[in-house]
Formats: structure tokens, sequence, C-alpha cells
């Protein structure tokens, strides 16, 4: 039986058959797109191990600095409207305090993604070491 477009008189086919050169160029494209490492966008800040011994309640220190980003854009430092400039340099005068106070980090639900990744940049940046995201806690549940 002869196959399609040839003859059956016993000569050897003399185009070249691409299906198997076609299948392993697809395995390959396949195998190079599941290589591709995930894009991501992430700020890689070192937060510190949990204690297995907390201080007594009176060596805690209750000093405390809350930002919060509003859906509007603006960085309120305990309460107070800043911009990047004040913030850098409120940083900075956090870490001459003989004992540096907790800064605490608490973006609402719908502020910018931009902003926060710009603010936690700037706290990384500026070597402050007590460090905590606060209010996480309301986003647990999504669709409530």
């Amino acid at each position: 039986m002869a196959m399609s477009g040839g003859s059956d008189d016993g000569e050897p086919m003399m185009e070249m058959n691409t299906t198997p050169l076609i299948d392993v160029m697809l395995v390959l494209l396949i195998m190079f797109i599941i290589t591709i490492p995930v894009a991501t966008h992430a700020i890689n800040i070192d937060l510190p191990s949990p204690d297995p011994n907390p201080p007594p309640e009176d060596m805690i220190d209750p000093v405390t600095n809350k930002i919060v980003l509003t859906p509007g854009g603006e960085i309120l430092w305990n309460a107070t409207p800043i911009n990047s400039n004040e913030l850098v340099r409120n940083l900075q005068e956090t870490l001459n305090f003989q004992v540096e106070p907790e800064l605490q980090f608490e973006p609402e639900a719908n502020a910018s993604y931009e902003l926060s990744a710009r603010v936690l940049n700037i706290i990384k940046g500026s070597g402050v070491t007590k460090f905590g995201f606060v209010g996480n806690e309301k986003y647990r549940s999504f669709g409530k």
C-alpha cells in the first residue's frame, strides 16, 4: 500500500519525514515555558525569628511609631500626614534614640501597592531593626 503522495514502485521516499522533528520541537518549547522563572514583585525583608523566651512585661519598650497608608495615597506617621522625605527624616531620628522604638506598618485595605512597596523600601534602607506588620488579621478571610 502506497503512502499518500508516494508511489508503489519500490523507490525510497525522497522527502524528509518532519513529524518527529516537529514533535521534538514542541516538547522543547513546552520544557522552556515550564522552566521560565515566575516573575515576582516581592520585597525581601529580613524579619526576626520568634524568641522562645520573651522578656518580662516590665522590660518591654512601650514606645511605638505607626505608619498607616491610606487609599488616598497619604502616609500617616502616628496619625500625622507626612511625605517621603519626612518619613526618611523620622526614621533616622528614631535610630538616634537610646532604645529604638518599634515601627508598626499598617496599610489600609485599598492602599496603593506601589506606595506600600516604596515605603517598605524606604524602611528597609533606613536600617530600622524593630519592625512589624500590624492589622493583618482584618484581611484573614476574603469575600465577607
